[in-house]
């Protein structure tokens, strides 16, 4: 609706994990670094939890998006189903397309794709989202599923990725081998204040598009007032701008200072 009005070619603030709007923060940056460190090296099972909103879909869409060709990934974003069904998803989204019904045929399918696979010298990666959804049965075959490996190294390397509660299902009695068999974890943080102007300008930059320039600007008082209101949490920063965007809009105003911002957050609390 605003867009035209303030120079954009897309909606700067929406809140899907659009990798082309990817904030490389400091958290992030690190984030990113370990999770490809753990792939390239193959180190079998990797964890990345964060709260909610604070970017780890969008991060694990940028490292797919910018995998080289020699990696091969299935992305499971909900797990809700059955230990099978988890593994039939897996397989499709690999690409194996054979019809095949219980759980031992299905791994044997997937164990000889990573055997032809490493024989050409690619990679397998598995990136579940939402596991902290997993039940005990999904993460245990899981653990099993990490065995698939050659005397030098693994076939397989699972990411899975959730919120905090992720760390207190894996530290369950009847998953400690689970646990154990984790070799690279990160935290991500919501961003500093520093860090979030940066964010603000960043998805504005990105959304005007090449050799445009966005015609809006956030006062320093409205800056601090979405720190105060999202504690740096990504999605609410989105939503906040969002709002205060369309009411910039609505009352022909391109700069959004913190008086739009209390309005704005009240419509949203009230939503």
């Amino acid at each position: 609706m605003y867009k035209e009005y303030y120079n954009l070619k897309e909606d700067p603030f929406n809140v899907t994990s659009d990798p082309d709007f990817f904030f490389s923060s400091l958290r992030h940056a690190e984030a990113y670094s370990h999770l490809l460190y753990g792939i390239k090296q193959r180190k079998g099972i990797l964890v990345l939890t964060g709260e909610i909103g604070t970017g780890k879909t969008t991060l694990c869409r940028t490292l797919l998006s910018r995998l080289d060709h020699t990696i091969k990934t299935a992305l499971v974003l909900n797990p809700k189903f059955s230990d099978v069904q988890l593994l039939k998803l897996i397989l499709k989204d690999l690409g194996i397309q054979q019809d095949l019904k219980n759980k031992f045929a299905l791994i044997d399918a997937l164990n000889e794709f990573l055997l032809k696979e490493t024989s050409k010298g690619n990679n397998v990666v598995i990136l579940i989202d939402e596991a902290q959804n997993l039940k005990v049965n999904q993460l245990e075959q899981i653990r099993l599923l990490s065995n698939l490996e050659t005397e030098k190294a693994k076939l397989l390397q699972i990411i899975l990725v959730g919120q905090p509660e992720l760390y207190d299902v894996l530290k369950l009695p009847e998953l400690r081998q689970l646990n154990q068999r984790v070799t690279v974890r990160y935290h991500i943080t919501p961003l500093d204040k520093n860090e979030m102007k940066d964010y603000i300008n960043h998805r504005l930059l990105v959304a005007s598009g090449a050799n445009a320039k966005p015609k809006v600007k956030f006062t320093a008082e409205a800056i601090e007032g979405i720190y105060n209101l999202s504690k740096g949490i990504p999605r609410m920063i989105n939503i906040l701008c969002d709002r205060a965007l369309l009411a910039g809009y609505v009352s022909e105003n391109p700069v959004i200072d913190l008086k739009i911002i209390h309005k704005c957050a009240r419509e949203v609390a009230h939503r």
